[in-house]
């Protein structure tokens, strides 16, 4: 990066960031180092490697990579997103406390609810979308805030700038969940959070072939303690999901600029289809949270959630089935399109009574709008509502 001046811009960085050509070969993308364990030169003497689940130089590109996208001066990457966030957790100890938004990723709520709780963590999780209701959580025992932004799937935005600036106060650490937006988008660190987590699983990758997490921070004390936690609890990526993943971040500028676009469109055809009753989306100026959408981010992004006809499973599961271009499954920010019905697949482990509390309906759905043309997508939308 020393050639490129002091403020590359983050499609260059996404290119070149934590990268140089390999010293051996002069070969362009980092080479994938498949290896388990390194040679000694003598005794206590290496070059710097001993063993692959504490140092990987494929896994060290990306993680160097990640960070310049973040802007961020540590990066820590990890087998999958819900990895990194156990990490995180496991700097806690029995009796601390966490305020989570209450609309967060069924995943992340059964980690917290199901396993963590069981060992003496206590979480209480509130509606994000208020900065006083994170506040009002905060207690002589709160050491994290956790928060989602734009939230998975009902789109809710947290004001980063501001919780950030009242956890500080108290001492508390704001983690911001920033898979949906991508470093592309917004730069949690840059609003005040301490650390910004992604599920390089989606749009970081965006090829929908490897599953992986990271962790992006300043501070030397807290990334100290998370590189100990990621050596000592062995939750580590292979090399060739490194490799993968570098692979995919060169092409994320390109890549956000076609989903934000395309959804764009979606979500204005949407709000106006007789038979969709609600739609989800930041960029739309009816959302509640507009202003702060164009505030702290840059765009909009490609997820999108409705609600069919009245809501129900069964209106839900009638669009559902219908789609042909958009595939049914579970995950996000691929370059194909897919559409989700969160219910039954990602948010399975939220209790329903939580769901309709939240205004979650049954037959939500859920879409991550890829880069196809346009066109296509509209048709398949239009003829999964019924309209032809």
């Amino acid at each position: 990066m020393a050639k490129l001046g002091t403020k590359p811009g983050i499609s260059t960085l996404a290119v070149h960031a934590g990268q140089q050509p390999d010293p051996t070969t002069g070969a362009v993308m980092t080479p994938i180092y498949q290896t388990s364990t390194y040679a000694q030169e003598a005794l206590g003497k290496n070059k710097g490697f001993e063993y692959a689940r504490t140092h990987n130089a494929t896994r060290a590109a990306l993680e160097r990579n990640l960070a310049g996208l973040e802007g961020a001066k540590h990066g820590l990457s990890f087998a999958s997103g819900l990895a990194a966030t156990n990490a995180l957790i496991q700097t806690l100890s029995a009796g601390d406390h966490v305020v989570c938004g209450q609309n967060t990723y069924g995943g992340t709520f059964r980690l917290f609810d199901k396993v963590w709780r069981r060992h003496g963590i206590e979480f209480t999780f509130v509606d994000a979308a208020s900065t006083d209701a994170v506040a009002s959580a905060f207690t002589p025992k709160t050491k994290l805030v956790f928060v989602e932004t734009p939230t998975n799937p009902l789109m809710q935005l947290t004001d980063i700038a501001a919780v950030s600036e009242r956890a500080r106060k108290r001492g508390i650490l704001t983690v911001v969940d920033n898979t949906f937006m991508s470093p592309y988008f917004q730069r949690p660190l840059e609003l005040g959070a301490d650390v910004a987590f992604h599920s390089v699983t989606k749009y970081l990758n965006g090829h929908s072939d490897l599953v992986g997490g990271a962790l992006l921070l300043n501070d030397d004390g807290l990334h100290d303690q998370l590189r100990f936690l990621q050596n000592a609890a062995g939750a580590v990526p292979g090399p060739m999901d490194c490799f993968l993943a570098l692979r995919g971040t060169k092409t994320l500028a390109v890549r956000m600029q076609r989903h934000d676009e395309n959804a764009r469109e979606l979500a204005s055809m949407l709000a106006s289809h007789p038979r969709v009753s609600k739609v989800f989306y930041p960029g739309l100026p009816s959302h509640p949270q507009h202003a702060l959408a164009k505030r702290q981010a840059s765009g909009f992004g490609g997820m999108i959630s409705i609600v069919p006809g009245d809501g129900s499973l069964e209106a839900g599961r009638s669009v559902f089935d219908r789609f042909e271009l958009f595939t049914r499954a579970e995950s996000l920010g691929g370059v194909e399109s897919l559409v989700c019905h969160p219910a039954s697949m990602t948010h399975a482990s939220v209790p329903r009574e939580r769901r309709l509390a939240m205004g979650f309906a049954d037959g939500l759905l859920r879409l991550s709008v890829g880069i196809e043309d346009i066109a296509d997508l509209r048709a398949d939308l239009e003829q999964a509502l019924g309209g032809s």
